[in-house]
């Protein structure tokens, strides 16, 4: 039911040829509210002194938006638009996750001149061979099992074995505890690319999170959107051969080694979701400002235990030099605040010069869950476990009943603490 507000202008030429009842018929083909219709003759006639331009503010089902703009291109010339979404759409449900699936090919092998696998032909068929599973991936498919070639492997292993020599100095306990459960029960090793089903399996009994497969890099409201239903879109393709410490996109390394330990811990698992829940109907400017947060915690995050300085952000755990650069005594550190770490300018082809540092897990759930309540929406939502669908609090029945939940939950708790005493 979405609705998106546009702005329209267009050259409509020879008008005795009934071009303007063929472009009315258009708008009402797709029941286009109006709210403003204005014509002048046109300042650059193309055909004859009776064109005209014309000018339309209106409102249409956001669906209807592309095959609209067409259509009016068939009976008008110089058609442009602006829009405004009141409400950019979002996933409801979680097989909604299937279309949010659209990708920032900056950093593409096949576009970026400077991709360590640019003039690779065999490196780029391998990845367009990864980009159609994904593509072709739905809600509820098995994840796709992949056999990995002799030279992909052996990428893995270099990158795995000089990683894991940091990890018990650099890495943070959450981090370390479910590595090691990661190896026991997931066959994370260095001859072994871990397959995402396994892995999935593994986060699921953990804490409700799992993996979909991703062409690559994703457009942030897509991937913040499947973290509110714990989906971490990874990748399965390997970083090229050529340059095993550095990759200019995510890849099975940085997935694997850097997101999904953490993602094993119940605190960091609701700090991921939280980050997903806030993005979800929000505007392009506090998108921008999530992603941000995501940057400088979920993957350049540095937290304090025991006296030291530790890492649990993915982009840290997965890149060997940066690990050592950003616990060094290099580079600045600022304690973590969700306002100022939101519109903070950050590297994202060189080491950080800034990280932020939060003093528990906890400590900056709480934060973010502060920052997000003042993100301003003409709604609430609510993600129902138990369906794995948002549920927009627009009506007092839908506030009843979550609260009834709530109360039978209480009721269960209360009990369980009557029966420890």
């Amino acid at each position: 039911d979405r609705r998106a507000t546009l702005i329209l202008t267009l050259t409509l030429c020879n008008l005795r040829k009934t071009e303007l009842s063929k472009a009315a018929k258009v708008f009402e083909m797709f029941e286009t509210q109006i709210h403003h219709f204005e014509t002048r003759r046109a300042k650059k006639p193309k055909n004859s002194a009776d064109d005209l331009d014309i000018f339309v503010e209106c409102e249409v089902h956001s669906a209807d938006v592309s095959i609209l703009i067409t259509s009016l291109k068939r009976v008008a010339e110089d058609v442009k638009t602006s829009r405004e979404d009141k409400v950019p759409w979002f996933p409801r449900k979680i097989q909604d996750l299937d279309k949010c699936h659209h990708l920032i090919t900056k950093y593409d092998p096949s576009l970026d001149h400077g991709h360590p696998g640019y003039t690779d032909l065999e490196y780029k068929k391998r990845r367009a061979f990864f980009a159609d599973l994904a593509f072709n991936y739905r809600a509820g498919d098995p994840l796709p099992l992949i056999e990995y070639t002799a030279q992909e492997t052996a990428t893995w292993r270099e990158v795995y074995r000089k990683l894991s020599s940091l990890y018990p100095t650099h890495a943070c306990t959450q981090y370390l505890d479910a590595f090691q459960q990661l190896e026991k029960y997931c066959g994370y090793q260095e001859d072994n690319i871990p397959q995402l089903q396994d892995v999935s399996r593994f986060l699921k009994g953990q804490t409700g999170f799992q993996l979909r497969p991703a062409a690559g890099l994703l457009s942030a409201r897509d991937f913040l959107a499947s973290l509110a239903f714990r989906v971490f879109q990874s990748t399965q393709y390997i970083r090229h051969f050529s340059s095993p410490m550095h990759s200019p996109e995510p890849d099975c390394c940085h997935e694997l080694l850097g997101h999904v330990p953490m993602l094993a811990d119940k605190e960091f698992a609701q700090f991921s979701q939280d980050i997903g829940l806030a993005s979800l109907g929000s505007s392009e400017a506090e998108i921008e400002k999530l992603a941000t947060l995501y940057w400088f915690t979920v993957e350049f995050g540095l937290c304090k235990q025991n006296g030291s300085i530790k890492a649990y952000g993915a982009g840290l755990l997965s890149s060997y030099g940066e690990l050592m650069y950003a616990l060094s005594n290099k580079p600045e550190y600022k304690p973590f605040d969700p306002e100022m770490a939101a519109v903070h300018p950050y590297q994202d082809q060189a080491f950080q010069p800034v990280y932020f540092i939060v003093e528990n897990l906890e400590d900056a759930k709480a934060k973010l869950q502060n920052y997000a309540m003042k993100i301003k929406k003409p709604f609430s939502l609510r993600y129902d476990p138990f369906t794995s669908n948002i549920e927009v609090m627009n009506t007092p029945q839908k506030v009843k009943r979550a609260l009834h939940q709530m109360k039978e939950e209480l009721k269960n708790l209360c009990l369980a603490l009557e029966n420890l005493s």
